[in-house]
Parts: structure tokens; sequence; C-alpha cells
């Protein structure tokens, strides 16, 4: 077998860049980042994104292809990772990152509709309220409704932004095509106690790497209202900006987030048990990744 992907995922601090940047020059290969933030340019330290060190040692991709002031949809976001691994299958490209979505997106197949947001047609159908919107829902496309909770308003409004731009439901429009190539998806992991001390240390290290002074140039350029602002990280700095905490208190939010985010990522992985999971404090660590990978997708890599 000479072809196939690697899946770098786990929660956010639990080692997943320095894990995938060791394997992907063990087997000469890119990586192609599944973070849903780490898509956005000058968003560098809050992300966490490799830096341009590196980023230098091996091919990264789908890092800093958006402005600030854009949004990429999921399935913007599927049809440029996919094309990336069918250019690089043969090469065993690294999908690294822990947005479970991006990662379900390129693993299942997910057959995604392509309608952008259409914001007024949000705004306009918000003014209604959740309950009438359901209703109208469960009129239109009775078969997304018994995926689709009474009180998400997310996908309720997003079901019928679908409707009304295609004049399909989108419960016809969704569904999986899993790929034909093999895929191995490690997971990293590590107990809670560990995950929480390297919580801490990375929320310290990216304040004494300048996350304050990154959000005051953002907002010099942006202004405040940028929507990114409202993600972990640069919500609490914003807050520590305008004087509603002090840098201690932002630090201790950022953590508390942190954690509560990462409890998350694990519940979503942990629902696949197709993943084959390390632990990150494990020692020779890249020599057991490397051999599971080579036990499961041959000798090529």
């Amino acid at each position: 077998m000479s072809r196939g992907l690697i899946v770098v995922c786990g929660a956010t601090a639990t080692g997943k860049t320095a894990l995938a940047l060791e394997i992907a020059q063990s087997i000469n290969s890119i990586i192609i980042s599944a973070d849903s933030r780490q898509v956005y340019r000058e968003f560098d330290i809050g992300t966490a994104k490799p830096n341009q060190a590196e980023q230098s040692l091996i091919p990264h991709y789908l890092i800093d292809i958006c402005e600030p002031t854009e949004t990429l949809t999921l399935a913007e976001y599927q049809e440029k990772a996919e094309s990336l691994v069918d250019e690089n299958i043969d090469n065993f490209p690294l999908l690294v990152g822990g947005t479970g979505l991006y990662i379900k997106s390129i693993v299942k197949g997910l057959k995604i509709p392509r309608v952008a947001p259409q914001f007024q047609l949000r705004l306009q159908l918000q003014t209604l309220g959740q309950r009438e919107c359901y209703q109208i829902l469960q009129q239109l496309d009775p078969l997304a409704c018994k995926k689709i909770h009474a009180n998400d308003q997310v996908r309720t409004l997003r079901a019928l932004e679908v409707f009304y731009v295609t004049g399909i439901p989108i419960s016809q429009q969704q569904g999986e095509k899993t790929p034909s190539y093999p895929i191995i998806q490690i997971g990293l992991d590590c107990s809670s106690e560990e995950l929480k001390k390297r919580i801490i240390e990375r929320t310290q290290k990216m304040i004494q790497m300048g996350l304050v002074e990154e959000v005051e140039n953002l907002v010099k350029k942006y202004g405040w209202d940028l929507p990114l602002f409202k993600t972990l990280g640069y919500a609490e700095i914003i807050n520590y900006l305008q004087g509603k905490l002090s840098l201690s208190e932002a630090e201790k939010e950022i953590i508390v987030h942190t954690r509560q985010f990462a409890k998350r990522q694990r519940t979503w992985f942990r629902a696949y048990p197709e993943i084959e999971w390390f632990d990150t404090t494990s020692s020779h660590l890249v020599e057991k990744v490397l051999w599971k990978l080579r036990d499961r997708l041959g000798q090529m890599i």
C-alpha cells in the first residue's frame, strides 16, 4: 500500500504541532492545517499558529489563507483540503489540528451544501424567534428536524437558509462519501492534571510572547467589533484592554475557558473509535507513532 492520509488530532495543548513536524520530516511529507482560526492572517499567538521557523521545516498549507474580515465556510475549507490531499496522497499528507468538524469533513467525506452565509436572511429569520423558525423548518424539512434540536438556533437557521437559497431541503443535500484511500487517525491525549498544567504553561507563554500587543495592533487595524475577537484567548484580552479585567484575571479566564474547550474537544474525538490514541507524555512517542503508521500503512512511509 503506497498511499494514504495521516490525521493528527486531539485537544488543544496536547502537542499536535510538535508531533506532526517530527512525523512529516521523518516521511518527507506535508502538513495540512485543520484549525478553524489558523486560516486567518495576523491571528498568530492566540491561535498557537506554527511559527515561521516551524513552517520552514516542512511545507504547511491552509494557514494564513484568509483576511480577518473574511469568513471561511466549512464547504470552502473542505474543498481546499480535499484538493491538497488528492495532490499529495502518494506522500501520505498529514491533516493536523483540533477542529473536529474540519477533520470529519475530510475523513468522512461529508456532503456539504455549497451555500454561503446569507446574513440578511438570517437577520430576518432571527426576528421571528427560534420557536417559529423551527415550526417553519418542520413543515419544509421534517427529516432535518429529526437531527436538529428545537432549541438549536444555529442549525435551524442554516437549514432554513439552505432551503430558501436552493429550494432543496438540507436533509437531501447531506450525507457522507468516505474516501477510497486509507486513513489512519492518531489522537494525542494525557491526564486531566497534565493537560491543565500544559494549558497554564501555554497561556503564560502566549502572554510572554506578546498576545496583548498582538490584540492591540489588531484593534488599531480592525476596530473592536471583529468577530474573531469573540474567540478563545482574544475575547479575554479584549476585556482587559477595555478595563473590564486585570491582566492576571484575563489570564485566569483564558485558562478556565481553554480547559472547558479542551474538554469539549476530547468528548468530540472520543466518539470516533477509529482514532488510535497515544499519551503525549509517553517516552519515545515519535517512534511509537511511526511504528503504528508503518504497521497500518505499510513500509512505504
